[in-house]
């Protein structure tokens, strides 16, 4: 892993909390590194897309190394290269397709599960030692998918509701010690991939999702609720955040115009 051209990748010469973020080359994970940077966090950053990561790095005076929470291989690489972890935030993600269970790929399934729920396990297990000395929060960015089901979407409802349920797990096996466990769950968030992503690069699709919808959340709102949870008090722990914007009520109820 390596510095910007900054030279502020080492906390222990900057004294500023560090934040580890995953999937922070687009979306809410950059959204957050931004936030957590104009906040004074030294940010190490990791993702896929190494190209995106170093802009990031450079803009934000942050550290960048590629990182693919699917490869143990790659988690290994990339936590080596952490020196000092305050907070590690988990935005690496994503859903694929909107099959019914029916007609749904397993290897669409596997897959989702592997980076929404594996993904953390990998990393959290790897920064976990760090996380303690440093009496250092985890903090999830999963979903209200992770709390109620809908049609086409049992995959990824499935891997949310895992992901969850892990947190709930590893804060319970934690009490007693100083490590905070936090959940952010984003409801209706328009990023520039999620739901391109999920539907293959079909555009009309991912552009249905959103429309008639006056002002869906955006990655900057779910970054503004993760800077406020890991600047409490040290002693105050926020479980579960959930957030959604005006126009939904619940997964099912969206206001839309015409």
């Amino acid at each position: 892993m390596t510095d910007n051209a900054t030279g502020q990748g080492d906390s222990s010469r900057s004294g500023r909390r560090v934040a580890v973020v995953t999937g922070a080359s687009s979306g809410i994970g950059a959204a957050t590194a931004r936030r957590l940077a104009g906040s004074g966090f030294e940010l190490v950053l990791g993702a896929r897309r190494a190209d995106r990561l170093a802009a990031l790095a450079e803009e934000i005076g942050g550290t960048a190394a590629p990182l693919d929470v699917t490869s143990q291989e790659s988690v290994d690489a990339f936590c080596a290269g952490v020196r000092r972890v305050d907070v590690l935030v988990h935005s690496a993600g994503g859903a694929l397709g909107m099959d019914p269970v029916a007609e749904a790929d397993p290897a669409d399934w596997a897959r989702m599960y592997d980076v929404n729920v594996l993904g953390v396990l990998r990393m959290t297990r790897a920064l976990l030692p760090a996380l303690t000395a440093a009496s250092g929060d985890v903090l999830i960015v999963g979903s209200t998918a992770g709390m109620i089901a809908y049609e086409g979407g049992g995959g990824y409802t499935a891997a949310k509701h895992g992901v969850h349920v892990l947190a709930e797990t590893l804060r319970l096996e934690l009490c007693g010690e100083p490590v905070r466990v936090m959940v952010v769950a984003p409801g209706m968030v328009a990023t520039e991939e999620f739901s391109l992503i999920r539907f293959g690069g079909d555009q009309a699709k991912a552009d249905a999702v959103y429309a008639g919808v006056a002002e869906p959340l955006v990655a900057e709102d779910i970054a503004d609720c993760v800077e406020w949870m890991v600047t409490r008090p040290h002693h105050v722990n926020v479980d579960l955040l959930v957030v959604r914007p005006i126009a939904q009520a619940a997964q099912h109820k969206v206001a839309r115009s015409p």
